[in-house]
């Protein structure tokens, strides 16, 4: 894995990148062959004196993404590197299945015996309702409108200007996101 450490309102010190780079670098027994992936690691300084780590690390088929606020920038590191084991370990067996199924197998979970085991139960990721709906053409403002009237945190709709399907968010900081397919 490539590491691309960046820092916000901080020097990203020879000792800060190694810390990460020993941390993320981990993940690696997960995978069968260590995955050829960019690790971009963003580290954010507020005036505030707390720090935010951002890693994302996007391979061919999957993203594994996590973020995490902190006091103190090194145990964010570490708690990053945490939830990240933490998804990898809960969804393994179910990424492996897919990509089986598919027949496509760019990225494998390696089993290993000694490592902590926990199974997703397989109803868990069942779909239980499903929703049909007519899109109908509006602008982002009014999509935004619709969304907080029904009490979602999200909405799907035709855009108008594009006539492409789009989806508006609530972002965790209170704001909206808008993603457009494409």
């Amino acid at each position: 894995m490539k590491y691309y450490v960046r820092g916000e309102n901080i020097e990203v010190t020879p000792a800060i990148r190694e810390y990460v780079e020993k941390k993320i670098s981990k993940l690696e027994r997960y995978f069968t062959e260590a995955p050829d992936a960019k690790v971009n690691v963003n580290l954010k300084f507020y005036q505030d004196k707390t720090s935010k780590v951002e890693v994302t690390i996007p391979m061919q088929q999957l993203v594994l993404r996590a973020e995490e606020t902190n006091v103190d920038m090194y145990a964010g590191i570490d708690l990053v590197s945490d939830k990240l084991e933490r998804q990898i370990r809960k969804h393994k067996t179910k990424v492996n299945r897919k990509f089986r199924e598919k027949g496509d197998f760019p990225i494998t979970f390696a089993v290993s015996e000694h490592s902590e085991v926990h199974e997703v139960d397989e109803d868990e990721l069942e779909v239980v309702r499903t929703k049909h709906f007519d899109l109908k053409p509006m602008d982002s403002e009014e999509a935004i409108l619709q969304m907080n009237m029904l009490g979602h945190n999200f909405y799907v709709f035709n855009n108008a200007d594009t006539n492409r399907t789009n989806v508006v968010y609530k972002r965790k900081d209170g704001r909206y996101g808008l993603i457009e397919a494409q």
